[in-house]
């Protein structure tokens, strides 16, 4: 089994915690090892509480891969993406769950953690489809 701790740790950003985006700053910006322009498949919707959404789908979602040093960076982004593994998905308001993210050529770059809500919780938000795939505030 191996170490959590001492392998790297990455998570897909398509929202607030991308470079020059409100949380990037506090919760990434001293702690990436990598930044990288990326791509999912998903659908991206606009939330009137002034954040993103993006939901199971097969659309582009642009973004950016950020590598950490290791997975103790989900502690503090499960916090602000108020995700507990323990909780029924429904109750979290996202879920943390791996996708696979690729370069800006289509070219798999693995698998990384992304939060993703769910179709209802976007419906019910009154979410607003963001077609080309990009968000910012």
């Amino acid at each position: 089994m191996s170490n959590q701790s001492e392998s790297p740790c990455h998570v897909f950003v398509y929202g607030t915690l991308k470079p020059n985006e409100e949380n990037f700053a506090e919760y990434c910006a001293d702690k990436t090892i990598a930044i990288q322009r990326a791509i999912a498949f998903g659908e991206l919707f606009a939330l009137p509480m002034g954040y993103p959404a993006m939901i199971v789908g097969n659309y582009q979602v642009h973004g950016y891969l950020l590598s950490f040093k290791n997975a103790s960076i989900l502690e503090s982004l499960d916090d602000l993406e108020d995700y507990q593994s323990d909780r029924l998905a429904s109750e979290n308001a996202y879920n943390r769950q791996q996708i696979e993210v690729f370069d800006l050529a289509e070219k798999s770059l693995g698998m990384a953690w992304a939060y993703l809500m769910t179709s209802a919780q976007v419906v019910s938000y009154e979410g607003i489809a963001q077609l080309d795939g990009w968000w910012s505030a």
